[in-house]
């Protein structure tokens, strides 16, 4: 059941339609959103740096410490989930004021915290303010903007987020002491007190109405979720074989099973492939910041560079993610295209970690250039990923399930926190642990871009890099391989191969659309001619001479009419898509009126005179078009003929190959049928017989010698008396002459069109 929503205090709300029909909804909501939101980026990272100096002050034993890793990732996650279904069922506006009063309010006990008691109440609550000001900050920034510009806005929001974590990165140095952190505390709360006035007042509401949900299923997802990363946080501390971790691990199937009974009707709503594809890519991000995050600093330290040198390496990190955001929002990358390359940049960067121990110089330029791509690649994974995710949730369930993509971020972030690795990286120096770490991170990000990205792309990208990297450690040792040049040149490799390879598919890509659009184009105004008409066989070929088209000057059409059956092949004066106008007007004069006019001469009369219309109203005194209209009564064993200016058809029979007399007219469009309507010429067509009408491209095909392609000798060598006996229709005649003149000629320098027809 849903949660039943009250009426919100505030001022009335906004509807979803009139906010999301304006043209913005002020600049000052969007800072209100960004600044509230920057909380979440900006306190773990002050207060993993005030950590040692909180020990110290009040005393906080190893079994504290571990307790609130416990404590804080539950509460994350339940705050999440809890905060997001909230701001559905009673208004994210509320919601919202509410998160940052407890913000503040935990923000004021840490600042005047006085035992290790008080200081770990405070800190629980600012956990719970920041994660539940975070969900309604998220969910509004989706709710207040179409999913079309979705991707825009989640851009700019999450440069501020990596803007706001550069700067937390470089105030680390001055962080680690209990005066510094009670005075950030005490600004925070006075921030958050001002924040909150400002979102009573200008924040506006959605106004989206819940979308029932079974709460039961919620509670399971979200006791699974904080299972499962209170479990990977804790059992490297306590021990995988503890009952209290043990305990852990048991509730985790039980309520997975519980919310999986249920997932499909009752949560997302969303197609499976979306919802996989953000889980990946958040694990992914999660995975790579900590592993990223917690190894670079060590790695530093043994290249000799200082704290700041260290803080400001690590907050390349924030830029590179600002970078990445922008990228995005200013390129409209897809989720695809986002985690095949971003992902692989990522894997990248965090290889080129491995060349820091070296001098100090080296050390500062490489590990902020890793640091630098690793934000870059993710940021371009994670950006678009979100964008489609949320852009594909109901409007109601968007506080709720938008919660999960923060979540699958903390669940990459203790997955990395279970490696013994991590262990031992945060228990000390130790520059081995480290680079174990980042290879790990970097299989797991490369195994993670495997499921939303393109598999053909990132694979070649990490085997090239990988690949290199083993040849030159065999062929030229391990010393000339841990130099920063050589593992340079071995991840340059990885890259290019990833760019050779992506702009590859995107060209795949978009020759498969030009082949698609050519072929409605073709279909839409060359209908396709039926195997059996009347009482005719028939068969059509068209290649167009301008590729990418469809269709170019010739055309051909058969249709079924109360006066027997018709055909029309021609060719009009030029190429191109002006040719490919006068096309679309011949054909749509000849479909309606073939149906209309009883006599042939006068039906092709009227295409004369509605050429003539046409080259007037543009005023183009040459245009004109050849053709040929054929018309067959059955049973009759002739065909009524009328030719306008075109060439005269081909017959084929056992005999051999002829010529059919018709005497060609003047072409349409020149007037010359305006008076008395010509005289069709009555052929015979005789069972057995294959009648050809071609276009003058089949004739004028030029071998290498140029010389014109002689269409009768070549179909009388391959049909005639002296040819073997075999079956000859309309389909082995076409057949033959398309392969046959592809022989002739390397090059068609103009449009080919072919119909060959024969009685029943």
């Amino acid at each position: 059941m849903a949660a039943t929503p009250t009426a919100s205090p505030a001022p009335v709300p906004v509807s979803a339609p009139s906010v999301l029909g304006r043209v913005g909804v002020g600049r000052s909501v969007w800072v209100l959103l960004a600044a509230a939101a920057v909380f979440y980026v900006v306190s773990p990272v002050l207060q993993g740096a005030a950590l040692p100096a909180v020990r110290a002050r009040f005393g906080l034993g190893p079994q504290q410490v571990v307790g609130m890793k416990v404590g804080g990732g539950a509460l994350m996650v339940l705050s999440l989930f809890a905060a997001g279904r909230a701001g559905d069922a009673w208004g994210r506006r509320r919601v919202l004021v509410w998160s940052l009063g407890v913000l503040a309010a935990g923000l004021v006990v840490e600042t005047a915290a006085f035992s290790g008691w008080s200081y770990l109440l405070g800190r629980s609550v600012v956990i719970v303010g920041v994660s539940a000001s975070f969900a309604g900050c998220l969910a509004s920034v989706a709710a207040l903007n179409p999913p079309g510009r979705m991707r825009e806005a989640l851009g700019g929001w999450l440069a501020v987020m990596s803007v706001a974590f550069f700067v937390a990165a470089n105030l680390i140095p001055r962080a680690p002491s209990m005066p510094g952190l009670r005075v950030s505390a005490g600004l925070g709360a006075l921030i958050a007190v001002g924040l909150l006035l400002l979102a009573r007042r200008r924040l506006p509401e959605a106004g989206d109405p819940p979308v029932p949900l079974d709460r039961p299923f919620l509670l399971a997802l979200a006791v699974a979720l904080a299972a499962a990363v209170t479990a990977l946080q804790v059992g490297p501390v306590w021990g995988w074989a503890d009952p209290r971790t043990v305990a852990l691990l048991a509730l985790l199937p039980l309520a997975a099973a519980l919310a999986g009974r249920r997932w499909r009707r009752r949560f997302f709503s969303v197609p499976p492939r979306i919802t996989s594809m953000a889980l990946a890519t958040g694990v992914a991000v999660g995975f790579t910041q900590l592993a990223l995050l917690l190894a670079l600093p060590v790695l530093a330290a043994a290249s000799g560079l200082g704290v700041w040198l260290t803080a400001l390496m690590v907050s390349a990190y924030g830029a590179g993610g600002a970078a990445g955001c922008l990228l995005v929002r200013g390129r409209r990358i897809s989720p695809v295209t986002g985690c095949t390359l971003g992902l692989p940049l990522a894997v990248v960067g965090l290889s080129l970690c491995h060349a820091l121990p070296t001098q100090a110089v080296t050390g500062m330029v490489l590990g902020t250039l890793a640091a630098l791509l690793t934000g870059v690649g993710v940021m371009m994974a994670q950006v678009p990923q979100m964008a489609w995710f949320l852009s594909a949730l109901p409007r109601g369930r968007l506080g709720t399930a938008a919660a999960f993509h923060p979540v699958s971020v903390l669940l990459g972030t203790a997955a990395a926190q279970a490696l013994p690795y991590t262990s031992a990286v945060s228990a000390g120096p130790g520059g081995r642990q480290a680079e174990n770490l980042l290879w790990v991170a970097a299989a797991v990000v490369a195994a993670g871009a495997l499921v939303p990205g393109l598999p053909v792309l990132v694979l070649p990208v990490v085997e090239a890099a990988a690949g290199e990297w083993l040849l030159m450690r065999t062929l030229a040792g391990p010393e000339l391989a841990q130099r920063p040049l050589a593992q340079g040149a071995a991840l340059a490799v990885g890259v290019v191969t990833g760019l050779a390879l992506w702009g590859r598919r995107q060209r795949s890509d978009r020759l498969a659309a030009s082949l698609a659009s050519e072929a409605a184009l073709q279909e839409a105004v060359l209908h396709p001619v039926p195997e059996c008409l009347g009482g005719l066989r028939l068969a059509s070929r068209y290649q167009p001479a301008t590729a990418g088209t469809g269709i170019g000057g010739d055309f051909l059409e058969a249709v079924q009419t109360p006066h027997g059956t018709r055909v029309l092949i021609g060719d009009v004066r030029g190429k191109g898509l002006q040719a490919v106008q006068t096309v679309t007007d011949l054909l749509g004069c000849f479909r309606s009126q073939a149906h209309e006019t009883a006599d042939l001469g006068e039906l092709a009369a009227r295409l004369d005179r509605h050429t003539a219309r046409s080259a007037a109203a543009r005023g183009d005194q040459e245009l004109f078009a050849t053709a040929l209209l054929l018309q067959h009564r059955a049973p009759d064993g002739h065909v009524e003929v009328v030719n306008c200016g075109h060439l005269a058809p081909l017959a084929l029979d056992a005999a051999g190959v002829r010529e059919v007399p018709a005497p060609a007219l003047l072409p349409l469009g020149f007037g010359g049928l305006g008076g008395d309507a010509p005289e069709p010429r009555r052929v015979p067509l005789p069972a057995g017989e294959v009648l050809l009408l071609y276009t003058d491209g089949l004739t004028e095909a030029r071998n290498a010698s140029r010389e014109f392609y002689p269409a009768a000798e070549r179909l009388s060598a391959a049909f005639g008396p002296s040819a073997p006996a075999g079956r000859v229709g309309p389909a082995e005649v076409l057949l033959f002459l398309e392969r046959d003149v592809r022989d002739w000629s390397h090059h068609l320098a103009d449009d080919i069109a072919l119909i060959a027809l024969t009685p029943e």
